[in-house]
């Protein structure tokens, strides 16, 4: 096939419009950022969830803009107890399983430029790979061989003042494969082991891989929750917000720092 030499430019044009969205209208910057992170490693060579590596150059990028820039850092449980009394461009940091990068990468790169993070925490997190628990033909136990944050990492986030600490359940399980029973024990033993192990109140709960059913939020609930977040993309008002059923901006080990700041911008991806 020949292509036009025109033609080009205009390829280019369409895939960068594809790729960053930059026709999507800005989101107010009194709506809260709340962003979804789950390794600070550099990528490895050939692996399928590179797109869960955010290098820790990149990271600390990042945190640069967001300083530079005026972005007030907030775990998600003060996002959720400030509301709409919320100082113009705030923004909360979650990490989500529970990485031990999260501690010998993420934290001082917080500490340096002064941000708070949410951690949302799997009890079952060590020698075990539960990505295929959303799609069986994960098979090849990527994830398991990832070092997970011991106990006694978990204490240092906390004694730091820069972490809050929330439940991911159990056993990073799929709420759509669950009956009630099972998803009452995986919300109600994954807080109660949480706050009985490090002494800390577990108000806030992320729904492992974002999936559940609109009837599992009432659980939630009932279970202790007062905030919880998802993976669906979007920057909202908190004067509307659905506390159970927050909104995040998932932050990719492949994103560039122009992608970064657009994601920023819009509270999306590319499309």
């Amino acid at each position: 096939m020949v292509i036009a030499l025109w033609s080009i430019p205009v390829l280019i044009a369409a895939w960068f419009s594809w790729r960053y969205a930059w026709w999507r209208p800005t989101v107010d910057t009194h709506y809260p950022r709340i962003l979804m992170y789950h390794m600070i490693t550099d990528p490895v060579a050939g692996a399928r969830f590179n797109g869960l590596r955010v290098s820790p150059s990149r990271f600390e990028q990042q945190l640069r803009w967001l300083r530079d820039n005026g972005w007030q850092g907030f775990t998600v449980s003060e996002l959720v107890d400030r509301g709409a009394d919320l100082p113009d461009k705030a923004v909360a940091i979650t990490f989500d399983d529970g990485y031990a990068d999260n501690a010998t990468q993420a934290l001082p790169l917080l500490q340096r430029y002064g941000y708070k993070a949410t951690l949302y925490l799997v009890i079952d997190r060590h020698d075990r790979d539960w990505s295929r628990s959303r799609k069986a033909h994960h098979d090849g136990d990527e994830l398991k061989a990832v070092p997970k944050l011991s106990d006694e990492q978990v204490e240092a986030l906390l004694a730091s003042g820069y972490f809050e600490l929330g439940a991911h359940t159990l056993t990073h399980a799929n709420f759509l494969n669950l009956d009630d029973a099972a998803l009452q024990r995986e919300l109600t033993e994954s807080k109660h082991q949480l706050e009985q192990r490090f002494a800390v109140p577990v108000r806030s709960f992320a729904y492992p891989f974002g999936l559940y059913r609109p009837g599992q939020v009432a659980l939630v609930k009932e279970a202790g929750y007062d905030n919880a977040v998802t993976v669906r993309e979007a920057a909202d008002d908190p004067a509307s917000w659905e506390p159970l059923e927050l909104a995040r901006i998932k932050i990719s080990g492949r994103d560039s720092m122009l992608a970064f700041r657009q994601r920023m911008r819009t509270g999306r991806r590319g499309v």
